[in-house]
């Protein structure tokens, strides 16, 4: 077998969008794409860090696909049509299915996904593939491993890493950031979870779909990295020195780990939330594969040998362990014949007998752990403790009846208005913010966890009874119909809708009413909005950008991998009926209180975790390891053995380096031919209605309207901007003259399918003044469509700001959230920061959403209890200025039927909107201080940006900045190395502020990696001599890809009223259209000038960092106060 020498390991850097297009949700901060989690289908994660499955998932590109932020004019390819009929699927014959060496085990048509479903089994291997049609040209590919933990030496997390660092068929090492640049990919990515390992692709392009198949089915059937000891050392972790490589004799250098996983593992303990996490979970699962890590524990990590690494990938990525997906309109005998070519080279393996996990047997009595987390000297750390409660709910999987029933308990104890366990856990003000995932059934037996965050030291016993106490009397007093018929609607839909905006997102969550003796109340409307929203959910199959199919495959694996039957995930429709009919017949405490007292009350399988702050913890943690590496330089006999890790150590880095010409060749893409020239069109009709402009798409959405009422900000005052986001979560989370905040909630989750209001900033290009504007986003069915225009109207013109204890759980909420993407090092915190010193729009969106934003909510506490009366009147201020019909934009997306249909409550509603004369504008031209900035927080991985504006200076916008900055991406950082392994960079390009932006997530050294930024322009200006032809037209492929990013019919027509239209970012279709042909005539010449424009701004960038103190102290007495400090949590 012909094998190139390896040469490096780089893998796909984090796009964001620039923080100077704001949009924020009272309900949810959109988040880059996690793991597919499976413990709700309609809330992610109770604690404020992103969801995964079991929480210990890792996406290798880790935050998925983002780019720039002029990416924002994305307009998508077309959705699957309205329906697909059984008869028109493509058929595998028997025969030919068996010369391909298949046999069908089952095959059905599943109405739920409007799909025909094949259940194959390759002879020779064993391995099963599911082959699903339909008309969706949205294509996915998926091929999954069965992967349990023997041990926490993360060897799955380094695996899952390096088979996509080349193979026998594709020799190059940069493989993963080679695919996109000739391709049109709506996903490329692979999850590595506890218990297994899913590589998937998707694609509208059938030619590039069929490529991106080959090169992963290759990547892991044969890749390079077991043949590579310096791939495993790269990806796992290997022995450094603390400084420069090259050892020298006396030097007072030590030794160090380093590698990738090593270092994101090393990350992933110093944060709170993932502790207690990792700590739950083995603490639930002592005895079987769970109770280990599988992303790894970093002091098991260096534990791992490279004899380990190839003999795992020989037993477990081996055919007879996968389960492999196919889904969408391609021709099923093409995907065996694809699949043959590789199960045929291999025989049947042991994997599927020794990778079966055993389930954990249950407890006979509670525990109770004390663990440790890494804090910060500053604050009060007697209330800076965690407490969480677990369950193990099953000694065996749940049948899914169960599991139906359980989800929807889940939502009707934390998911809806009359949420009791949410409302009193956020009301007893014994924690800051409530953590735990609820239901989770991603594993292969179901879990509970619930807790609070921010909790005084004495008070965690409280916290502990307190829950346990609710939990009883839900058991006693049940549901009221009506509220289970509300979480109903909201849990169909969200089954129906498959909605998966990044993944499954969240809905409001608010508390229950209580009667005046304090007992929670289970109203009738609950229990019907409970019962609606569920419908709802189910019905609409909405995953946004994320592939359709790609979700229905994570749907199906989640049984399918413990040998389950892969069709019965999908369907649901049955047992969504029996279980209505169950609560008709029987009454809801029937059903939900014996599972209450099974799962929960009686159930001894019940761990405790308590989490202690302790700011000693990290420096004795690095002691230990210091100690433990000082001790292996001791053993060192002589100094040829330092000479020989010198050596090594060297040639590691000289992996970085470019593949060579031919390796880049073995890449299949797509060519420029197979490029539409034309922009994606959305139909879109201007119209007017009592004066006020309305935007139609006449698109199929399955009998649902998707609408925005979109409001302008411009004439609210400066002062008032930071409380905008309290506003909109007070519209919704506040009560009217008539309704309880609780009743107000039934009522629409009952009337719609969900209605969000937030704020939304952005720069324009070319006005010195953004656009700032309230969205109201909702939907409903069409025969629902008055209920959803009414209720817009309700919540914007009869909620009432009185409700001060309210008000300051949602103050209490903003404020853990910003301090955890603080502690995060989430990129928007150093981006806000960054643009809020170059431009008014990212001033604005930073008061509403960064570092400004927390103090300011740090005093609004305070606030609210010195004077209430003029918190609420300043929320009536918001109102009066924002509520108009001048100035209002409302967008409509549907089938024609519905939107003629719905013009006569859109005319109804605009006429009862106030209709002031004219909308005075009020004078916002504030930015941040210019100097460059350190945030400090405890960490030992720093978040660095460096920005400046491009059109300060002159430049104009060419659409070949979209392909430059992907250059840059793919390219320039892929070669660089700005202080480890583990560094991460990437830029970004607001197109509407003209702030060019640098990013480096895993900076060790903050100066140099600043210098390292400055390498740029040169990389721009020597092109010539490194990309040909045939690299500039993949770079060019690929940004295309990024434009026509795949959406379905809601998200069309809201980037359309977002993008299009000129009350919003003024692009019209003919920009559209020139950028478009800008990016497919760039040239080498485009690349020189955009490297001038960088030059051109040399003394006008500005740099944030969220830094450790330490690293910050270091760069200061390097380069006198470069940074001015700021200190935080």
């Amino acid at each position: 077998m012909d094998r190139r020498r390896f040469l490096s390991c780089r893998l796909p850097r984090l796009r964001c969008f620039s923080s100077s297009s704001y949009h924020s949700s009272p309900v949810s901060l959109r988040r880059p794409i996690p793991a597919h989690p499976r413990h709700s289908l309609l809330r992610r994660s109770l604690s404020n860090p992103s969801a995964s499955l079991s929480s210990l998932c890792f996406n290798i590109n880790s935050y998925g696909r983002r780019h720039f932020s002029s990416l924002s004019t994305t307009l998508a390819v077309a959705s699957p049509p309205a329906h697909f009929s059984p008869d028109a699927a493509v058929e595998i014959p028997n025969e030919v299915a068996e010369k391909l060496g298949f046999e069908k085990v089952s095959e059905e048509f599943i109405g739920e996904c409007n799909s025909k479903a094949i259940l194959l089994r390759h002879k020779k291997t064993g391995a099963e593939v599911m082959s699903v049609s339909n008309d969706d040209e949205n294509k996915v590919f998926g091929i999954v491993f069965r992967t349990p933990p023997k041990d926490s030496s993360g060897i799955f997390h380094v695996l899952g890493r390096s088979v996509l660092l080349g193979s026998q068929k594709y020799p190059l090492v940069h493989t993963f950031e080679q695919l996109p640049k000739g391709s049109v990919q709506t996903f490329l990515n692979a999850l590595i979870c506890p218990d297994r390992t899913c590589y998937a692709v998707a694609s509208h392009n059938n030619k590039d779909f069929y490529n991106l198949v080959d090169v992963y089915l290759d990547a892991v059937f044969f890749p390079v990295c077991v043949h590579h000891y310096q791939t495993f050392q790269h990806q796992g972790w290997y022995l450094a020195f603390s400084g420069p490589e090259d050892w020298q004799p006396h030097s007072k250098n030590h030794l160090i780990y380093k590698g990738a996983v090593f270092s994101k593992m090393k990350r992933v303990y110093s944060h709170p939330h993932n502790v207690i996490r990792r700590v739950s979970q083995q603490a639930l699962f002592p005895d079987n594969a769970y109770g280990f890590d599988s992303g790894g524990d970093p002091k098991v990590i260096p534990k791992l040998t490279f004899e380990q690494f190839k003999e795992f990938h020989q037993k477990y990525y081996h055919p007879s362990n996968a389960r492999i997906w196919f889904y969408g309109d391609g021709d099923p005998t093409e995907r065996l014949r694809i699949l043959s070519e590789y199960l045929d080279m291999f025989d049947a393996g042991s994997a599927p007998i020794e990778s079966k996990i055993e389930p954990q047997k249950l407890f006979s009595k509670a525990a109770r752990i004390v663990e440790k987390y890494p804090a910060g000297d500053g604050g009060d750390l007697r209330k800076k403790h965690m407490v969480w409660l677990n369950w193990l709910l099953s000694d065996k999987p749940l049948d899914l009846e169960t599991e139906l029933t359980l989800g929807l308990l889940d939502y009707l104890m934390l998911g809806t208005p009359a949420s009791p366990l949410r409302k009193i856990l956020l009301e007893c003000g014994l924690g800051e913010a409530i953590v735990g995932r609820g239901v989770e059934d991603d594993l292969l037996q179901p879990q509970f966890s619930i807790g609070l965050d921010g909790v005084c030291e004495d008070d965690i016993q409280k916290v502990e009874e307190l829950i346990m106490d609710t939990f009883m009397k839900l058991e006693e007093e049940g549901f009221e119909t009506d509220a289970v018929e509300a979480s109903m609607n909201t849990f169909e839909f969200s089954l129906r809708e498959n909605n998966t905006e990044s993944f499954p997102h969240g809905l409001s969550l608010l508390p229950p009413a209580r009667d005046e003796f304090g007992r929670i109340v289970f109203e009738t409307d609950v229990v019907e909005a409970s019962m609606n929203t569920i419908d709802f959910s189910l019905r609409e199959d909405n995953t946004k950008s994320f592939p359709r199919g790609l979700s229905l495959m994570l749907r199906s694996i989640g049984k399918w991998i413990y040998d389950m039957n892969p069709f019965e995930p999908l369907k649901y429709e049955k047992r969504l009926i029996e279980l209505k009919a169950r609560v008709a017949k029987q009454g809801s405490k029937a059903v939900f209180s014996p599972l209450i007292k099974k799962f929960i009350l009686n159930n001894s399988h019940r761990v405790t975790i308590e989490l202690q702050p302790d700011p000693e913890k990290a420096s004795r943690d690095e002691a230990e390891e210091r100690e433990i590496l000082d001790r292996v330089k001791a053993s060192m006999c002589d100094i040829d053995d330092l000479d020989k890790l010198s050596d090594a150590i060297l040639s590691l880095r000289s992996m970085e380096m470019p593949d060579p010409p031919e390796a880049l060749k073995s890449v299949p893409s797509l060519s420029l031919l197979d490029i539409p020239k034309e922009p994606i069109h959305v139909p879109s009709e201007i119209g007017d209605i009592n004066g006020v402009k309305v935007l139609q798409h006449n698109l199929f959405t399955d009998g649902v309207l998707h609408s925005e009422v979109v409001f302008n900000m411009r004439s609210l005052k400066q002062e008032l901007l930071p409380l905008v986001p309290l506003f909109c979560q007070s519209l919704l989370g506040m009560g009217t003259k008539d309704m309880t905040p609780v009743q107000l909630n039934q009522l629409i989750g009952r009337k719609t399918g969900r209605l969000s209001v937030y704020p939304f900033t952005s720069s324009v290009r070319g006005q010195q003044d953004p656009c700032n504007h309230i969205i109201v986003r909702g939907k409903a069915l069409a025969e629902r469509v008055e209920d959803l225009f009414n209720l817009i109207n309700c919540i914007l013109q009869e909620v009432q700001f009185t409700d001060q204890p309210r008000f300051k759980q949602f103050v209490s909420q903003c404020k853990a959230r910003i301090e955890n993407r603080l502690r995060e090092r989430d990129c928007r915190i150093v981006a806000s920061r960054m643009d809020a010193k170059l431009n008014t729009a990212g001033w604005i969106s930073e008061q509403m959403g960064g570092v400004s934003y927390l103090e300011y909510l740090f005093a609004l506490e305070e606030k609210i209890d010195q004077d209430w009366a003029g918190v609420s009147s300043c929320l009536e201020e918001i109102r009066r200025s924002l509520l108009s019909r001048n100035g209002c934009l409302v967008n409509m997306t549907a089938d024609g039927k519905t939107l003629n249909d719905s013009g006569k409550y859109v005319s109804k509603f605009l006429d009862l909107l106030p209709n002031n004369s004219s909308v005075a504008t009020a004078s916002w031209n504030a930015r941040l201080a210019s100097g460059n900035e350190a945030i400090l927080i405890p960490t030992q991985l720093n978040y660095l940006g460096k920005a400046a504006n491009l059109y300060d200076t002159g430049y104009q916008l060419h659409g070949s900045a979209y392909v430059i900055s992907k250059c840059i991406n793919n390219t320039w950082f892929e070669d660089r190395d700005f202080s480890g392994e583990a560094c991460r960079g990437f830029c970004d390009f607001n197109t509407h502020s003209g702030v060019f932006s640098f990013f480096c997530y895993e900076s060790e050294n903050l100066l140099q990696t600043l210098e390292a930024f400055d390498g740029s322009c040169d990389f721009l200006r020597q092109l010539e001599t490194i990309i040909d032809d045939d690299t500039l037209a993949k770079e060019i492929i690929g940004s295309i890809g990024d434009v026509d990013g795949h959406q379905l019919p809601d998200a069309k027509g809201y980037s359309s009223v977002l993008y299009i239209a000129n009350d919003i970012k003024g692009i019209t279709e003919e920009e559209r259209k020139r950028r478009r042909e800008e990016i497919l005539s760039t040239s080498l010449k485009d690349f020189k000038e955009f490297a001038n424009a960088i030059e051109a701004v040399k003394d006008k960038w500005v740099s944030v960092a969220v830094a450790s103190p330490e690293d910050v102290e270091a760069a200061n007495r390097e380069r006198s106060n470069y940074f001015q400090v700021k200190k935080i949590l």
